[in-house]
């Protein structure tokens, strides 16, 4: 699978129809769901990976309804609205790692919209002084790793495939 997936308006890529039906499934696919909606004015030197998608002022967080594709133009509704909303695009790309979508539209051409899911946020835990023990029965592989100032105990089944890499990691170092 792809990290990204670009559709252009006019592109020669013989890909380019390809691209856009896997966009439109994706688009299509977030009915019902909780987006993030974030506009930026596209930088002068033009590259979007400068910006800042940071939560700012304006950003909405809303449940997508009936997100469609017709033609070239995005159609949606918010939740409490009754008339449909939509944008003609010359642009799309999508970050399958991200779950983003970024909007390029024909009709404001300095202008880039970020559409996604809401970021996942991960708890992180540090281990001062942990213990670990690497448990094998048979097909099962455990790494059970404890810090008992903390009273925190992890248990990583693993595969023999994750066993692997994880060694090899550890010899790389």
């Amino acid at each position: 699978m792809q990290i990204k997936t670009v559709w252009q308006q006019g592109s020669a890529d013989p890909d380019n129809a390809t691209h856009f039906a896997t966009i439109s499934q994706w688009w299509t696919d977030l009915d019902g769901q909780e987006i993030t909606w974030r506009q930026r004015l596209i930088p002068a030197s033009g590259n979007v990976s400068d910006l800042n998608w940071e939560p700012q002022r304006f950003d909405e967080v809303f449940v997508i309804r009936s997100p469609q594709v017709r033609g070239i133009t995005l159609y949606w509704q918010k939740p409490t609205a009754t008339e449909e909303r939509n944008t003609t695009v010359h642009k799309l790309e999508l970050d399958h790692l991200k779950q983003q979508l970024y909007i390029y539209p024909q009709s404001q051409l300095g202008l880039v919209i970020q559409v996604g899911r809401p970021q996942v946020v991960y708890q992180q835990v540090k281990l001062e002084n942990p213990q670990w023990m690497l448990t094998i029965a048979g097909d099962r592989r455990v790494l059970v790793v404890r810090d008992e100032a903390q009273k925190l105990e992890i248990e990583m089944p693993l595969s023999s495939e994750q066993l692997t890499a994880l060694k090899h990691q550890l010899e790389s170092g």
